[in-house]
């Protein structure tokens, strides 16, 4: 089994514990800055579990996931030589430059589409710190973000129960991806209106 399954498997595990939303919140502030394995994966279960407290669940998740983009913009603001060394070793560093010519062209919404999608928060919470993003902007475009995904995972859950968990894990991604390429092409056509 590969690294990320086992990182999988645990997380599912955490799900089930008794200090479970300890956990959550744990992992919702780890995954922000340097975790792998988003939140989603113990969000879901545990609103399945208590869908009566899904909504607490989603609110749990992003406060603590704005917090750990918090570490991970001073993670990139003061020590991104620390951390530059280790994008050019798991190779992402072309992500980052990426990420980066994204900043200097929408800036707050290039913040509120990772916060939204599948795509890997902590490159951007680094990133947003490394240009030196405002912090006001990247705190609002985080939790609007974050916030509009988390409630979003405990609404459908809670509501549409196992089934609509099933779904969601087999179409996370498309989904994400769906929002993303909206929230470019409406970008795109302002800045070319």
């Amino acid at each position: 089994m590969s690294l990320f399954g086992r990182l999988y498997d645990k997380t599912l595990s955490w799900s089930r514990h008794p200090h479970a939303e300890r956990y959550l919140a744990g992992l919702s502030f780890a995954e922000s800055s340097f975790f792998p394995v988003p939140p989603d994966v113990m969000l879901a279960p545990m609103a399945l579990a208590r869908n009566d407290k899904a909504m607490r669940f989603a609110l749990l998740t992003t406060i603590a996931s704005v917090l750990g983009g918090l570490l991970g913009y001073l993670i990139g603001h003061f020590g991104f030589e620390l951390v530059e060394p280790w994008l050019h070793k798991l190779h992402y560093y072309e992500k980052y430059l990426t990420v980066r010519s994204w900043f200097d062209e929408w800036g707050f919404w290039a913040m509120l589409i990772a916060g939204f999608s599948p795509i890997p928060y902590k490159l951007f919470t680094i990133t947003a710190g490394a240009v030196s993003m405002a912090l006001p902007p990247f705190v609002a475009a985080s939790a609007i973000g974050r916030g509009a995904r988390f409630f979003l995972v405990s609404f459908l859950i809670a509501k549409g129960g196992e089934r609509m968990e099933h779904h969601i894990r087999r179409y996370i991604d498309a989904i994400g991806w769906a929002v993303v390429a909206l929230v470019v092409a409406y970008v795109g056509y302002k800045t070319l209106a």
